[in-house]
């Protein structure tokens, strides 16, 4: 065994955090629902996906996070409209996600891509979806909410995120308000 297979890593990806008021709206609203199927996302893992990396090795992160920095933001605080319930039955996970992604969503995630293509971390860069998961291993059609999702998330910033045992813990972020 040669020492680069020891190399410490980390399951990495970017993302748009939630406030504390937008996730308990959220879990509440997700409650609501009265769901039999599948396993709830803690409410303080809700985020808006911008970019899987899946397992990176730690001493690319300072450089994930330099590439990062560079990248041209909208300028303002990104407002993201939750306003569609979908199942992705492949993935096997009930979500929120925007009927339109807004423009300047789009172009971030595409920025982000672009700047991490010469880190090797973006093989070819894929459709975006972006998406909340609410639940995981969910098997059900899609539930019919009593009252319809209609929830804004608004993020001032975007954030690299490690997931480890089931949390999502902040590594680091960027404003998008420069």
């Amino acid at each position: 065994m040669n020492d680069a297979s020891r190399e410490p890593f980390k399951r990495l990806f970017f993302a748009l955090p939630c406030t504390a008021t937008q996730r308990r709206a959220i879990a509440q609203w997700r409650s609501a629902l009265g769901l039999r199927s599948g396993r709830p996302v803690p409410a303080e893992n809700f985020h808006l996906t911008l970019m899987f990396l899946g397992s990176v090795a730690v001493a690319q992160i300072p450089r994930i996070c330099a590439a990062a920095a560079n990248v041209r933001t909208p300028g303002e605080a990104l407002h993201v409209p939750l306003d569609r319930l979908e199942v992705w039955r492949r993935a096997g996970v009930l979500l929120l996600a925007p009927a339109q992604a807004p423009l300047a969503l789009r172009q971030l995630v595409y920025a982000l891509q672009e700047a991490l293509l010469p880190l090797g971390l973006v093989d070819s860069p894929r459709e975006f979806r972006p998406h909340l998961t609410l639940m995981r291993d969910y098997r059900a059609a899609v539930p019919e909410p009593q009252t319809p999702a209609d929830f804004q998330l608004s993020a001032r910033h975007f954030a690299l995120y490690e997931s480890h045992k089931g949390r999502y813990r902040p590594l680091a972020e960027w404003a998008l308000e420069r």
